[in-house]
């Protein structure tokens, strides 16, 4: 899969559905038809839409721990606490779970955002509190990331 493009501003109605942009709704296309799995961030008061394959490929890996360390069972449970199937449906919507909404503080307007391989979903202000704050160290972030010679060219 090609990393997802793009920030888009939407409006979700009082039932927590939501109409994907159609940018981001052609960029998912190919993996329509296999559904999605959203759950709640583990950093950050947000959302996380996972295409099906890269759900199942991350499970491969959680798959690979022992069950019978307390740290990894605990760690499961948690990363995987209030995860749901999502389908879009035919016109393009999706909805959001109730008890994701109330993680996530969505209001009315969202914020949906390419993550490479995944689309984190944001509460507007929420989003914009984030992208704010992350931006007073984001130069030492980026080195400390990016800047380690790790076979990567750089950007600017």
């Amino acid at each position: 899969m090609s990393s997802l493009i793009g920030t888009y501003e939407c409006k979700v109605d009082a039932k927590g559905r939501l109409m994907l942009p159609v940018a981001l709704k052609k960029q998912l296309a190919p993996m329509l038809q296999n559904g999605f799995v959203l759950k709640r961030s583990v950093f950050q008061p947000c959302l996380e839409l996972y295409p099906m394959s890269e759900w199942e490929a991350l499970m491969q890996s959680l798959n690979g721990l022992n069950r019978f360390n307390k740290k990894n069972n605990d760690f499961i449970r948690r990363f995987t606490a209030g995860v749901k199937i999502i389908e879009v449906d035919a016109t393009g919507r999706l909805l959001i779970p109730k008890d994701l909404v109330a993680f996530a503080a969505i209001s009315k307007e969202i914020v949906m955002s390419g993550a490479i391989n995944i689309v984190e979903i944001w509460d507007k202000n929420k989003y914009e509190q984030a992208i704010d704050d992350a931006t007073v160290d984001f130069a030492d972030l980026a080195e400390e990331v990016m800047g380690q010679d790790i076979g990567f060219n750089g950007i600017s």
